[in-house]
This record gives structure tokens, C-alpha cells and sequence, in this order.
């Protein structure tokens, strides 16, 4: 007899989201190294290749070089999958019809809602936090760690200076968020469709594979913001850009409109696997927790 499954409760959301944005972020935070570096690294205004930074970081640093930051961004990947989660399907339970189910417009307003709130509570610290860490890992070597890094950036920069890029930011995730829940939705709907399996519900493999196909689109829907938002948040980027809009148009100016996607090939590495770990993980535990 097929299990059956109760509404996960907001202590639940929040719980799966925050263990599996946890397991996602230490898995793949060498991609996510790596597309930082080549955010950062230019010559004649192309993007230095993915391998060669690799190799550059294992030589000079070893694999401890690939992690340079990871405390920030997986301390900050479990709040903000915590938060999403529980703004999600929060929101979801108002906008759901009488038999729970959600038009394409509303998922993705409720991803776009899940988006700005992780925004502002966790992804925006967090991210300002291992940016710095990874740019100052290739330089002084200001900060040991996110403790360290955190406190330096408050003493320079004070309480603000681990929420600049706040904008860029809140329209990044928002558009990520948007993106990935709404595209998730529409493979997953189609993946059940089309194998129909017993319990109506996908296999974890099949799951993954939906948040890896909902990650590729994202990638690419939503590249340009994230490079703007690494240029604010960048050390002594206060100092290059008046705001989201100038850095825009000096990148492009500067630098060409494809370099806004710079940094494309392993972000999309991370965004792949994250997504398929990510809703693997989260609906893995809601399954667990909510069962009859």
C-alpha cells in the first residue's frame, strides 16, 4: 500500500531546506570558487579559462584552496534554502486553488517572493562574506575565515559592508528563484506525466534530474545579474561603480556584452548538480517527515 502524505508544516519547510542547502553548498562549492576567480580575472577583457584557474589553485593551494570561503557560502546555502523553502510553500499555500495546485504566474510569483526574502535575510551577507574571501584568497590574505572575514569587513566598512550588492542581489535571487521553482514545476509536472509512477510521486534520480534541468535554465536566464552582483560586491567596488546600472553599462562598455556571462561554464556545473541535489535532498525529508 502506497504511503500517504500530509502539507509539510513551516517547521518542516524550513528544517529539509536548511539540511539540504547544507549538503548542497559543501558539494559544490569548488564550482562555485572557480566562477567566482573567473569573475574577477580578465585579460584583454576575456575571462581566464576554468581549467587553468583549477589547476592554479590545486598547484599553489591544494584542494584546501578550492574551499577558500565555503564556511560563508554553506552556512549561508542552509539559511537560504531554509528561507526559501518556507517563504515557497508558504506562499504556495495562498495561491494554490481548493485541489492545491498552482497556475505557471503564481509559481513563479511565489518563487520571485522566496527569492527576495532569501535576498535580504541570508544570501546577501553570505555572499558578500565569500566574495571577498575568494578575491582576498589571491592577494593580502586579509581574512583566515568567516568569523575573521566578517568582523574585518564590519571594521572597514562597517554594519553595510556585508550588504553591499543589495539590489543586484534581491533581483538576482528574485529572477533565480522565479526561474528555478516555475521551470522545476513544469519538468516535474512533465516527468510525471509521462512515466506515471504508482505513488505519484518521482524517484530521487528523477528528481535530480528535474532540479538539474530547472538549474541549466536558470543559469542562463539569470547569468548577467550574477556577475553584476559579484562587481558590487567586490573589495573597493564602492569606488568603480555608483550603482548596479553604472557597472552594467561599464562592463559593457568596457568589457563586452558577453562578458556578463562570464563565469557561465562553471556556474552552470554548480547550478546543475545544486539543483538536482537541492530539490533531491529537500523532497527526500518532506517525504520522510510528512508521511502517514
Amino acid at each position: 500500500m502506497n504511503a500517504t502524505h500530509r502539507k509539510p508544516t513551516q517547521y518542516e519547510s524550513l528544517l529539509a531546506g536548511i539540511v539540504a542547502g547544507g549538503v548542497e553548498g559543501a558539494v559544490t562549492y569548488p564550482a562555485e570558487f572557480v566562477k567566482t576567480r573567473a569573475q574577477f580575472t580578465a585579460n584583454k577583457g576575456q575571462a581566464v579559462g576554468v581549467i587553468p584557474i583549477f589547476r592554479e589553485t590545486l598547484r599553489e593551494r591544494g584542494i584546501k584552496g578550492l574551499y577558500s570561503g565555503a564556511g560563508a557560502l554553506i552556512v549561508g546555502n542552509s539559511l537560504k534554502a531554509g528561507v526559501r523553502f518556507l517563504t515557497y510553500d508558504s506562499v504556495k499555500t495562498v495561491f494554490a486553488d481548493s485541489n492545491g495546485k498552482m497556475t505557471p504566474g503564481r509559481t513563479m510569483l511565489a518563487g520571485l517572493a522566496a527569492g527576495v526574502v532569501e535576498a535580504i535575510v541570508a544570501v546577501t551577507p553570505s555572499e558578500t562574506v565569500k566574495t571577498k574571501m575568494i578575491q582576498d584568497a589571491t592577494s593580502a590574505r586579509l581574512y583566515h575565515n568567516m568569523v575573521d572575514g566578517t568582523i574585518g569587513i564590519c571594521r572597514a566598512e562597517g554594519f553595510k559592508g556585508i550588504y553591499r550588492g543589495l539590489w543586484p542581489t534581491i533581483m538576482k535571487q528574485g529572477a533565480n528563484s522565479a526561474v528555478r521553482f516555475s521551470s522545476y514545476a513544469f519538468i516535474q509536472s512533465q516527468l510525471v506525466h509521462l512515466t506515471r509512477p504508482p505513488s505519484g510521486k518521482l524517484s530521487s534520480a528523477m528528481t535530480f534530474g528535474a532540479g538539474a534541468g530547472a538549474g541549466l535554465i536558470t543559469v542562463y536566464a539569470t547569468m548577467p545579474l550574477d556577475n553584476i552582483k559579484t562587481r558590487m560586491q567586490a573589495t573597493g567596488a564602492e569606488l568603480r561603480y555608483n550603482n548596479s546600472a553604472d557597472c552594467f553599462l561599464k562592463i559593457v562598455r568596457q568589457e563586452g556584452v558577453l562578458r556578463l556571462w562570464g563565469g557561465t561554464t562553471p556556474r552552470l556545473a554548480r547550478l546543475m548538480f545544486s539543483g538536482g541535489i537541492i530539490f533531491a535532498v529537500y523532497e527526500r525529508l518532506i517525504n520522510v517527515m510528512t508521511v502517514f
